[in-house]
């Protein structure tokens, strides 16, 4: 798939190349983003090269993995986010904030968009988030995109050699007013 690009109100969603290297590197020095995320610790050059040369080029010619610079319309990268393609109408959405971007709804507003692109043109039936326990901020930003946390799975993350419990939510096409490609029938309600 051709990489596309996605604008809302406040910003600018497009893939990342060679031009962003040091903007990439740059943000991913932010010691929250190494904590929480599975990027390597410490972040070198050659990581934010590989990055921006091979890993976002070859996702989105394969269909694998859908990156977006979150940019701001002065140019500015205040965060990234990816869709994953986990199976037939699944996809998993990281993000990270830039650390001077951050607590302004920046990637709150970008993974909204991305979802609704997603629904329509992947088209994904079912949007998974996962994150760390304890990463308060990526939970602060799937609640207001309108994800519903699912539960906790015990050693679902796999982050610098270590496992880790992780929280999860899905986002759905009917959370956002748009319709499945695959019929849904959602388990009755347990009595109470």
């Amino acid at each position: 798939m051709e990489p596309v690009t996605i604008t809302t109100g406040r910003l600018r969603l497009r893939t990342v190349g060679p031009g962003d290297t040091d903007a990439v590197y740059a943000a991913a020095q932010d010691p929250d983003i190494q904590r929480w995320t599975t990027i390597p610790s410490p972040y070198l050059p050659e990581h934010a090269h590989g990055f921006t040369e091979r890993t976002v080029p070859r996702g989105w010619a394969d269909g694998s993995m859908f990156t977006f610079g979150v940019f701001l319309p002065g140019g500015d990268l205040a965060g990234m986010l990816s869709i994953t393609r986990r199976g037939p109408g699944e996809g998993e959405v990281g993000f990270w904030a830039a650390g001077e971007h951050r607590g302004r709804g920046y990637v709150t507003e970008a993974v909204v968009a991305t979802a609704r692109w997603a629904f329509a043109e992947l088209p994904l039936d079912r949007l998974e988030w996962r994150a760390e326990v304890g990463n308060a901020g990526s939970r602060a930003v799937a609640e207001r995109a309108g994800f519903r946390i699912e539960g906790t799975l015990r050693s679902a993350v796999l982050n610098k050699g270590v496992r880790r419990d992780c929280w999860v939510g899905s986002l759905l096409p009917s959370d956002v007013g748009l319709s499945s490609a695959a019929p849904y029938v959602p388990a009755p309600a347990r009595p109470r």
